[in-house]
């Protein structure tokens, strides 16, 4: 029986990834620091488990709930925080809670996966965002967080390939979507980046191109591409980049206020 662990998933990316899983055969077990993931696990048929993922004991034990029930070979580390406002404002526990979540747990969850899945080959997912390709004001504690998934998860896919571990390392990188995550930070006018796209993803959306990046060779895929194109762009010319996008900031701060 093939096994899927999805992190962060009582909600949002993490639940839509795991109805997508399920509908493909897997048996999913869904881990989430809240309770709720529970009762959402019931819903889709797949097995709960409440584990915070900056402790990395909660991963190891995740993955030996998971490989009691048989072969585990897909990991989606999906968990993470939003944080914007000015980055000198931030308390200690609240930047502390950001890196342990968003950063940490990708590097807990992708041990235990590895060690899990080593002997019989398996796929990493990580879900990262648009602004690990290049600065964001406003997020830019979050942004860091973010660049270090995607530098780590292609390290870490190298460093696998290199020993002879058949694990695969992916990182989807999405745009800002219509989660609950972002409309608890919309009233934050430092959140209007977020904002200054076409319009804003689904989790459906998401998820499907991110469960589609199992069935292919790509490690990293951004959604959508021009934005990735953009940032880039903005990172490789950054007094300019800034300037650019302070002007999205703009545009960005009318749709927010507006949404």
């Amino acid at each position: 029986m093939e096994i899927a662990v999805v992190t962060g998933a009582a909600r949002g990316f993490g639940l839509e990834i795991a109805r997508r899983l399920r509908a493909r055969g897997y048996e999913v077990v869904l881990a989430d620091v809240d309770a709720a993931v529970e009762d959402a696990a019931r819903a889709i048929g797949g097995h709960g488990a409440v584990a915070d993922v900056r402790d990395p004991e909660a991963h190891r034990s995740v993955a030996a709930r998971a490989a009691a029930l048989g072969r585990v070979s897909v990991w989606v580390n999906n968990a993470g925080v939003v944080l914007t406002g000015q980055p000198w404002e931030h308390g200690d526990d609240v930047v502390r809670r950001t890196v342990e979540v968003n950063l940490l747990g990708v590097v807990f969850g992708c041990q235990a996966a590895v060690d899990v899945m080593r002997a019989g080959g398996g796929r990493i997912l990580n879900i990262a965002s648009m602004s690990a390709f290049g600065p964001v004001p406003g997020l830019a504690v979050y942004a860091a967080t973010k660049a270090a998934v995607l530098t780590f998860g292609l390290s870490l896919h190298g460093d696998l390939e290199r020993a002879g571990v058949p694990v695969r390392v992916l990182t989807c990188c999405p745009d800002a979507a219509d989660t609950k995550l972002l409309r608890d930070v919309q009233d934050d006018p430092a959140s209007a980046i977020l904002f200054s796209g076409g319009g804003l993803l689904s989790a459906a959306e998401v998820a499907d191109r991110a469960v589609a990046m199992l069935d292919g060779r790509r490690l990293v895929r951004a959604l959508p591409a021009y934005r990735a194109g953009m940032a880039r762009a903005g990172a490789v010319v950054p007094s300019l980049g800034l300037k650019v996008l302070d002007l999205l900031r703009r545009f960005g701060d009318r749709r927010r206020t507006g949404a």
